[in-house]
């Protein structure tokens, strides 16, 4: 390299900007990938990656379904763009670290996931199975992502040192249930009927799970209901612990958009499942997601108060002790015990 030559580097905080903005292209790739779904577009674009044979664009600028899983595409453009951000800002980053190299190389892996598997719902028509997986996979990348996020804003090197065991083993619990939430969910909608399509000139629409929408509604409601339960137990717990307010505000945060999303959950169904209703569920369902994953982070970064250790006497304060029971013994005064015994 040469003397005039620099090599080109970017600093932790701009690089924890650079995560935020993959974490929120990943989100956002959620909710408007459900908008295509709810509007019936799911094969607007029969082919993949070109929306219509030979041409990668829509050909008629009136053809509403393909215009607008085009700009789906178009978004799910942007997220890549953004991951690879993420890994070169990672092996850009002063100084490096391997925990965020890996990270940002997960998203990557992800993301090239989430483009085969969008491949295959295309050619299965919808099916229910990969419309399932493709939402599935995007919860584990939003993880992936929070938690890089999250490993940005530590210092460099990141601290170790002993953590608060129950509230950590707690939120991991809270994401477990959360995933649990999330799998029946999407048994819900593989049975519901927002299909993703239209249907073809033929009449033929997407293929529905033939399971009945009110049993796995009902299940749906009792994992969600046991979600909160167990959302209710985790506060009391750290409470009690004494935990640090950067662990009781994700917290707080979580309960309220848990609570929020059951409300419009339940009102869907109640209501018909109208479309709108649903994309809001979908967008809490991500939102809920991120705040759980980001409790187990901020769980995972708690350290335990510092007990101080006992002083040692000096040589002083021992040979005060003695002296001290001499002249008591000689007044006939009583000497008053220290905590740590005569």
């Amino acid at each position: 390299m040469g003397p005039g030559r620099r090599r080109l580097r970017i600093s932790p905080t701009r690089y924890r900007t650079v995560t935020l903005v993959a974490l929120v292209l990943l989100a956002l790739i959620v909710v408007t990938g459900a908008a295509v779904r709810l509007t019936g577009s799911g094969l607007g674009c029969p082919e993949w990656p070109n929306c219509e044979p030979g041409s990668l664009t829509p050909r008629s600028a009136t053809n509403t379904h393909a215009m607008i899983e085009f700009v789906n595409r178009t978004i799910t453009g942007l997220v890549s763009l953004g991951v690879i951000a993420a890994v070169l800002g990672s092996l850009l980053r002063v100084p490096r670290r391997r925990d965020l190299v890996w990270l940002s190389a997960g998203l990557v892996g992800g993301v090239i996931a989430q483009a085969l598997l969008g491949a295959l719902v295309v050619a299965r028509h919808l099916a229910p199975p990969f419309v399932m997986g493709h939402f599935l996979l995007s919860a584990v990348l939003l993880a992936d992502a929070v938690w890089l996020h999250h490993r940005a804003g530590l210092p460099d090197p990141p601290p170790r040192g002993r953590r608060w065991g129950q509230p950590r083993r707690l939120a991991g619990v809270a994401v477990l249930a959360a995933s649990v939430v999330l799998v029946t969910g999407t048994v819900v909608t593989g049975a519901g009927p927002h299909a993703g399509d239209a249907g073809t000139p033929d009449g033929v629409r997407a293929a529905r799970l033939d399971v009945a929408v009110p049993d796995a509604a009902r299940v749906h409601s009792v994992s969600v209901l046991v979600f909160l339960g167990f959302l209710l137990l985790l506060t009391g717990a750290v409470v009690r612990a004494g935990s640090p307010r950067r662990l009781v505000r994700p917290l707080g945060v979580l309960l309220g958009l848990a609570v929020a999303q059951a409300a419009i959950g339940w009102t869907q169904y109640f209501t018909g499942v109208p479309a709108l209703l649903v994309g809001l569920h979908v967008a809490g369902a991500t939102a809920v997601w991120i705040a759980t994953c980001r409790l187990l982070a901020a769980a995972s970064g708690v350290r335990r108060p510092a007990v101080p250790a006992p002083r040692p006497r000096t040589a002083e304060q021992g040979d005060a002790q003695p002296r001290l029971r001499a002249a008591t013994a000689a007044t006939g005064a009583t000497l008053p015990t220290s905590p740590s015994g005569p």
